[in-house]
Formats: structure tokens, sequence, C-alpha cells
């Protein structure tokens, strides 16, 4: 293996959600690593600044686009910015996802049976109708070129149950308990099969497809939360945001080149247990 092998230098790798919590780590080892990156996510200002803090920072080339990954022309508009700019794609990493669809913490005191079909609807809609249509439209190019990269990303709660002993800590004045919802692992588990049927599918167009599932990062949790999760996770510690770098490059490159359909599984061993 040499730096060749595991080089993205000057891949055109697209990232959705970029400019969330893991989405700005991707972007910042990509850039870092010569990678030209389209920066997507909902917010045009916010992709641009970021992009913008990328050239500053690393000399990078990127493009700060906004798109909503659940509407087709959205997508399909910044295919053709992309197409226009850089003539290809070599990767996309379908990251945007949402975790609260009211923007409202009820959700999240929400017991399964009063869940709302329209919370439902709207998670789902986000989390893998958006990486179906992405796939569907910028996969389509990658097919076209028969060559490319789609990193789907999952998570530990789409392989096993979400522990709601973690969160028995988080209750309302009401004493409603805290529930991780059924929508969040429902869509990343769903996640999983898509790329394994897409990696199956485009086999023949040499368009690989892996899942990348992380475990918890530490974003200012409670003391008691992170000795609980801690506790549980055999390497005795949540992630931090840069944990994950290593295997999106890893994924991207050409270090990966016989890996298709696969989930990586980056998680200091959570779901050993």
């Amino acid at each position: 293996m040499n730096n060749e092998t595991i080089s993205v230098k000057n891949k055109v790798v697209v990232v959705t959600g970029a400019v969330g919590l893991l989405g700005t780590e991707y972007i910042d080892v990509l850039s870092k690593e010569g990678a030209k990156v389209v920066i997507t996510d909902i917010d045009q200002a916010k992709c641009e600044e970021l992009a913008k803090k990328m050239k500053e920072k690393y000399d990078a080339d990127c493009l700060g686009i906004s798109m909503d990954v659940s509407n087709r022309k959205s997508i399909i508009k910044v295919l053709e910015k992309i197409l226009d700019k850089y003539g290809k794609i070599d990767a996309l990493i379908n990251n945007a996802a949402l975790n609260n669809p009211s923007g409202n913490d009820d959700f999240f005191y929400t017991p399964f049976e009063k869940l709302r079909l329209g919370d439902w609807n709207r998670m789902l809609n986000i989390n893998i109708t958006g990486p179906f249509l992405c796939s569907q439209i910028l996969g389509e190019q990658m097919a076209k070129q028969k060559k490319g990269v789609i990193i789907n990303i999952s998570s530990t709660y789409g392989i096993v149950a979400p522990d709601q002993r973690l969160y028995r800590h988080f209750t309302k004045g009401d004493d409603r308990k805290f529930v991780k919802p059924i929508t969040y692992s429902v869509s990343k588990g769903a996640i999983i099969m898509l790329t394994k049927y897409l990696a199956a599918y485009w086999a023949d167009k040499n368009v690989r497809v892996n899942t990348l599932v992380p475990g918890g990062v530490f974003n200012n949790h409670g003391p008691m939360f992170v000795k609980d999760y801690s506790y549980r996770t055999p390497l005795g510690r949540m992630a931090k945001k840069t944990d994950y770098n290593g295997a999106i490059i890893y994924l991207i490159s050409d270090s990966s080149s016989y890996m298709t359909g696969s989930c990586l599984i980056v998680d200091g061993g959570w779901t050993v247990w």
C-alpha cells in the first residue's frame, strides 16, 4: 500500500448534511486531503460560509450549494452545477438526517404509542427517501461514468435497538420519560439495506456502495450520560468528532477497492454486547 492508494486528491465528493456536527468534520478532512468538495445542506449561506472557510484554511476547491435531499428537482439542479464546474462525481456521502422532525423537545418525550404519523413520515422522508433520491440521481451519473463511490451513514441504532436506559435521567417536569424514537432506528436500519441493494445493482458499473456505522459522538452531553455511555462501550468513551475521518478517507479511496455492500462499524465496540 502506498500514499496514492489512500488518496482522495482531486476526487469530486458530494456531502449532504454538510454543515452538521459530523458533516463539517467530513468536509474538513476531505478538503485537507485535497478533494474537490461539494458542500450541500438546506442553508445556502452556511454552505457558502463553510466553502469559504475551507478555501482560507486549505486553499481547497469547494462548492457550497443549497440542496433539499427530499426534493428531486433540487438534487437535479445541484447535479447540473457539479457537472458544469467539475464534469464528474467521484463520491457521494449520504450524511443528511433528521433527528427531530418537530423542532420541539417534546418529540423526545413522546412514547411510541403516541408518535404522530406526520413526524414518522417527515423523518423517513429525509433519512431514507433523501439518500434514495440522491443515490438515484447522483449515483446514476457515477454509473454512466462507470466508476464511483457512495457512502451511506447509518448508526449503531440501525443495527441494535436503542438502550433506553441511557436516557433515564432525562425527564420533564411532569415525569415524562425521554425516548429515543423508533423513526431514527428504522431509517438507519433501512440505510443498510439500501446500501446492499445498490452495491449489487451497480456492481457491473464499478460503483461501490458501503455503509459507515458510527457510534455516539460527544457533543456537550451531561456527565451522567457520558458515564453511562462509556460504561456501555468496551473502549470506555464516547467518540470524538474526528474519529470517523479515517474511515471516510478509506471508503472513498482505492484502498477499499474490493469493498462493496459492507458495513464499516466504528463504534468503540458498542455493538459487540
